[in-house]
């Protein structure tokens, strides 16, 4: 019976710490996004994208430009 003093003593102890418990991780906090070795390969294919966007552009002018000056 003497042994179980000390045990009961700690558990009683660490109970009434008063010391709130450390929060939890957030469910609805996405985790941080780990780069891929594809994500080089999607920034390169916009930034293509935005060229021929510029390109087509330039022509539609350039087009624009053409038809004015025959009429």
């Amino acid at each position: 019976m003497k042994w179980l003093i000390l045990p009961l003593g700690l558990l009683a102890l660490t109970a009434c710490s008063g010391k709130p418990p450390t929060p939890k991780a957030d469910a609805s906090t996405p985790p941080p996004r780990t780069a891929t070795p594809w994500d080089d390969l999607k920034k390169q294919e916009q930034k293509a994208k935005d060229v021929q966007k510029v390109v087509d552009q330039q022509a539609d002018e350039q087009r624009k430009q053409i038809d004015a000056a025959e009429h």
